[in-house]
């Protein structure tokens, strides 16, 4: 038996605890939820991060994954308690677009078979400019794709594992080129499940803050402020009773009494999210017994 079961259909949620996520105020998704910015060439990730969390007068606003200050696209800013998904943030994949500038006098055929070798699994040094402590490290490429060529620059574009340099990937090409790879433009149009067509700018950003500080219409900044739970829509879910949402808020585990429905497909040492019956994220767990057992389960 696989697939979303429902133990208790007569479970109901009292409306006057909690609310669903489409029904939060700008101050509740401030609380846990996370904004997608552009982000332009120029300042450093933490400036901007500085610069939104004094705008939305927050006090817990960080970033999720670094972008150079010359680098443009998307970048993550968490709120509140979403700033404790820094980690997952950071481990999903990423899409980029570079502009690279070549050496003199390389065809088309010697390009693409240099490119070819920084294909799949790669070591991928930290440059020199990184803050990272400078360390070999191996990453995969899943694409590394060459979009249009003007002479000695080339637009690519590059699908890759999280923690990977484009820099240190110019800087190899160079290598198998015999001679210097220049990265001049870069833009992030891909992290883990977020996409650049969904990112604001830090212009629109302001303007919403605006309305909603001056003229008291939230509308536009409740739709750029994403919750917490579209962070974990990538997990299984156990849908558990109002009852139960207290005890786990209180560290208690969880029992099958408790729950309403899950997915029976997770298996033992599965993370999961378990939600409310509104939808709101509770906790992420660790599954103890496949999921397929607790339907039959009378107590614990």
């Amino acid at each position: 038996m696989n697939g979303i079961v429902i133990l208790d259909k007569s479970a109901t949620t009292n409306p006057n605890h909690g609310s669903t996520p489409e029904e939060r105020s700008v101050e509740q998704l401030l609380s846990a939820g996370w904004i997608l910015i552009d982000k332009p060439a120029g300042p450093s990730s933490h400036q901007l991060a500085a610069w939104a969390r004094d705008m939305l007068e927050v006090e817990k606003l960080g970033h999720g994954g670094t972008l150079d200050p010359f680098a443009t696209g998307g970048l993550t800013l968490l709120s509140g308690s979403s700033m404790r998904l820094t980690g997952r943030i950071l481990k999903g994949d990423k899409k980029y677009i570079s502009i690279l500038k070549i050496p003199k006098g390389i065809d088309d055929e010697t390009l693409e078979k240099s490119i070819s070798q920084l294909r799949g699994r790669i070591h991928n040094v930290p440059p020199i400019e990184s803050a990272v402590k400078v360390q070999v490290r191996q990453r995969t490429i899943d694409s590394f794709e060459i979009i249009e060529r003007d002479d000695r620059f080339i637009l690519t574009s590059i699908e890759c594992e999280a923690g990977t340099y484009v820099r240190t990937l110019a800087r190899d090409l160079g290598l198998l080129l015999n001679g210097p790879v220049e990265l001049t433009e870069l833009r992030r149009a891909l992290s883990g499940s977020s996409s650049e067509n969904d990112a604001v700018t830090m212009q629109q950003l302001s303007d919403s803050i605006y309305l909603w500080k001056q003229h008291g219409d939230d509308a536009a900044l409740k739709k750029m402020i994403q919750p917490i739970e579209s962070l974990l829509s990538d997990l299984p879910s156990i849908v558990v009773k109002d009852g139960a949402v207290a005890a786990l808020a209180h560290g208690a585990p969880l029992a099958s009494v408790g729950v309403v429905s899950l997915d029976t497909s997770v298996m033992r040492g599965d993370e999961v999210l378990i939600k409310s019956l509104k939808g709101e994220a509770v906790a992420i767990a660790k599954m103890t017994v496949p999921g397929s057992d607790i339907p039959n389960m009378t107590g614990g």
